[in-house]
C-alpha cells in the first residue's frame, strides 16, 4: 500500500506529443494540448491494483467540439482491463458530455454517458475512482455517478487480478466525438489544452493480499456505497445520465447483459 500526491515529476512519465504535453510549477501542475498535427498523452510510473486515486481537471475551454480528454486506468493486451473517464468535447455553450465504461478482460460495451452539473472548463473538478475488491464507483467532486459491483458469483468477470496504469491523453477524435461526428474540430481554435493538478492516490501497487492485510490501505479497501451514496448516484442518473447500456435493447436484441438485471 502506498500513498502518491501531487508530483507530477515523481509520478507520470509524458508518453507522447513532441513536447505537447508539459509538467509545470515544480511537479504541480501538468498540461496536454492538441493542434492539427498531434495531441499528446502521459502515464503513471506505477501500476496500481486496487485504489482510491483522485485526479483534478480543467478540461479545454470554449469550442472544444470534436476533441477527446481521455483519463482511465487500464492493464495491457487483448484481455486488457480497464476504467474509462472520457470527456467529449462540444461547440460553445454546449454541455460536454462525460463517457463512462468498464472493461474486464477485454470486454467492454458498458457505457453510460452524463452532462455534467457545472462547466467543466472553469475550474479544477475532481474526478475519482475507488477500486476495490467489491466494486468500482465513479465519482465528480465527491458525488458518485456509477457503480459496477463484483458479481463474479453471477459469472460476470471483475477486474482484480491485472494491474492497471494510469494513463490521459487529449486527442482530435472529430469523426465520432461530436454529435457522432457531425461537428468536427476548429483549428483556428487550436491549441486547444487541458490541465491537471492535485493528483492523490491511496493504492495498492502490487498483489492484492498484500494489500488487504495492510491495515494501513485503511478503509477505502473495504468501503462500498452506503444509502446516501446510492440516492446520490438516483439522483445524478436521473437527472443528468443521458446513455446507459442497459437500457438499449435495440443494441442488445439477444438480451442485456447479465448485471443489468442485478439490483
Amino acid at each position: 500500500m502506498a500513498a502518491f500526491s501531487g508530483n507530477f515529476n515523481q509520478d507520470f512519465d509524458i508518453t507522447w506529443g513532441d513536447g505537447r504535453a508539459k509538467i509545470l510549477n515544480d511537479g504541480k501542475l501538468l498540461t496536454l494540448s492538441l493542434d492539427k498535427t498531434s495531441g499528446s498523452g502521459f502515464r503513471s510510473k506505477n501500476q496500481y491494483l486496487f485504489g482510491k486515486i483522485d485526479m483534478q481537471i480543467k478540461l479545454v475551454p470554449g469550442n472544444s467540439a470534436g476533441t477527446v480528454t481521455a483519463y482511465y486506468f487500464s492493464s495491457l493486451g487483448s484481455n486488457h482491463d480497464e476504467i474509462d473517464f472520457e470527456f467529449l468535447g462540444n461547440l460553445s455553450g454546449d454541455p460536454y458530455i462525460l463517457h463512462t465504461n468498464v472493461f474486464t478482460q477485454g470486454k467492454g460495451d458498458r457505457e453510460q454517458q452524463f452532462y455534467l452539473w457545472f462547466d467543466p472548463t472553469k475550474d479544477y473538478h475532481t474526478y475519482s475512482i475507488l477500486w476495490n475488491p467489491q466494486s468500482i464507483i465513479f465519482s465528480v467532486d465527491g458525488t458518485p455517478i456509477r457503480q459496477f459491483k463484483n458479481l463474479e458469483s453471477k459469472g460476470i468477470a471483475y477486474p482484480k487480478n491485472q494491474p492497471m496504469w494510469i494513463f490521459s491523453s487529449l486527442w482530435d477524435a472529430d469523426d465520432w466525438a461530436t454529435r457522432g461526428g457531425l461537428v468536427k474540430t476548429d483549428w483556428s481554435q487550436a491549441p486547444f489544452t487541458a490541465s491537471y493538478t492535485n493528483f492523490n492516490a491511496l493504492a495498492c501497487t502490487t498483489a492484492s493480499d498484500s494489500c488487504s492485510k495492510n491495515s494501513s490501505a485503511g478503509s477505502w479497501f473495504s468501503q462500498s456505497l452506503d444509502s446516501t451514496g446510492e440516492e446520490r448516484i438516483k439522483w445524478v442518473q436521473k437527472n443528468y445520465m443521458i446513455y446507459n447500456y442497459c437500457t438499449d435493447s435495440k443494441r442488445f436484441p439477444q438480451g442485456l447483459p447479465t448485471e443489468c438485471s442485478i439490483a
